[in-house]
């Protein structure tokens, strides 16, 4: 029965672990710290607009971006970072074989679902929300209440399935042999 829990305790954190890499912390902070400054705390111009607009868009790529890229340990002991290929990862050094670190349909589910929990970051943010939806009535509101819970509930179980195996930059892996 122990082995079971153990089993189960391990599940919990590997997937409390893969939901803490989904979004890449600095690309949130960055949105965080630009953000107010880019809506004008919420009273936006058209040009105030643009630019949130392109901020989200930006980060939603690196949040989507960082889910193809990956990490491996070479020959020599040094962690080697590269992006997900068809062929395996690019770019890569002579003495490895990075062939198994091929682009597979969990990333694309990853990525999908990594910029759709970006976008329910933008939405809880209040000056984005008076920025784009300055006229939101109070069952709107109640939307924007749900959603996160929704999506996260989903995105968790996308997640279970399609668990992430990939070190991307920043989490190297843990040990010489992955």
């Amino acid at each position: 029965m122990a082995k079971a829990s153990s089993t189960l305790k391990d599940k919990t954190l590997n997937g409390l672990g893969n939901l803490i890499r989904l979004l890449p912390t600095g690309t949130v902070f960055m949105y965080q710290f630009l953000n107010p400054i880019l809506t004008n705390n919420g009273h936006c111009t058209i040009i105030n607009k643009y630019l949130s607009g392109i901020l989200i868009a930006l980060c939603g790529l690196s949040c989507g971006f960082s889910c193809f890229t990956d990490s491996y340990t070479d020959k020599d002991g040094a962690t080697r970072y590269g992006i997900a290929t068809m062929k395996g990862l690019w770019p890569t050094s002579s003495s490895v074989d990075t062939s198994s670190y091929k682009i597979g349909v969990g990333d694309f589910v990853h990525a999908f679902f990594t910029i759709v929990v970006f976008g329910v970051v933008t939405i809880l943010d209040r000056n984005t929300v008076e920025c784009f939806f300055p006229a939101f009535e109070s069952t709107q509101k109640m939307l924007i209440m749900v959603l996160p819970p929704a999506v996260g509930a989903v995105s968790s179980g996308v997640f279970m399935v399609f668990p992430n195996k990939r070190h991307g930059i920043g989490y190297p892996p843990t040990s010489p042999d992955n």
